[in-house]
């Protein structure tokens, strides 16, 4: 699978942005079967776990981005997308989205569970 992320810029504290990240995916696998999640990384800090989407379309959240970020995903199009409204400066990262056909649901914050990984966006909330 390959994954490529889009939609980052730069916005003043309470806007909104739309990530989207397109995966290619091989023609005897459903996109449909992977679970997608966003994660983002500040300078100096780890990867933390912001979002997935599972193959029924549930979604996850971190706690800091709920009720403010919103992700789903278009099977047909190959895409998961984040909507991130009243965006805070400490939303500012390099957000990556990651996918897997075989991460279980008590594992889906880990990075490590992740096979595919595109690379980032960068996101910068201006104060």
């Amino acid at each position: 699978v390959q994954l490529q992320a889009s939609g980052g810029g730069l916005v003043q504290a309470g806007g909104s942005l739309r990530l989207s990240c397109v995966a290619s995916v091989a023609s005897d696998v459903s996109f449909r079967s992977y679970v997608m999640t966003w994660f983002r990384q500040a300078p100096g800090k780890e990867r933390e776990f912001v979002s997935a989407i599972n193959r029924g379309s549930s979604p996850f959240y971190e706690d800091s981005v709920k009720g403010r970020f919103t992700i789903s995903r278009d099977n047909a199009k190959n895409t998961v997308y984040l909507q991130m409204n009243s965006l805070k400066p400490e939303d500012t990262a390099d957000y990556y989205c990651a996918a897997s056909r075989q991460v279980i649901l008590s594992s889906y914050s880990r990075p490590s569970a992740y096979h595919y990984w595109g690379p980032g966006t960068q996101v910068t909330v201006s104060s």
